[in-house]
C-alpha cells in the first residue's frame, strides 16, 4: 500500500508539472499568435506543425513513449493554438 501510495503521489506532481508546463506553453503560443494576427500572418503554419510533430515522435520514440500517442496529444494542442490564433486574427 505504501508503494501505490508513493507512486500515485509521483503521478499527482507530474500531473501539476504537465498543467504547468501547458500553461507556458500557451503564453508562448499566445504571443506568437498575436505577433502573427499584427503581422497579417495565417492563423495555421502546416509546415512548422509537420516539423512539430515529426520532432515530437522521434523525441517520444527515445523516451519509450508511444510516438502515435505523443502525435494524438500534439494535434490536441495544435488545434487548440489555431483556434487562438484565429481568434487573434478576428480581434486585429
Amino acid at each position: 500500500m505504501d508503494e501505490l501510495l508513493r507512486l500515485r503521489g509521483s503521478i499527482d506532481n507530474l500531473d501539476a508539472a504537465l498543467v504547468h508546463l501547458l500553461a507556458e506553453r500557451f503564453k508562448c503560443t499566445e504571443a506568437v499568435g498575436k505577433l502573427k494576427a499584427r503581422a497579417g500572418l495565417p492563423p495555421a503554419d502546416p509546415d512548422r506543425e509537420a516539423v512539430q510533430i515529426a520532432r515530437l515522435k522521434e523525441l517520444s520514440q527515445s523516451s519509450g513513449l508511444d510516438p502515435d500517442f505523443a502525435e494524438k496529444i500534439l494535434n490536441v494542442i495544435i488545434a487548440e493554438v489555431i483556434q487562438n490564433h484565429r481568434q487573434f486574427a478576428q480581434e486585429a
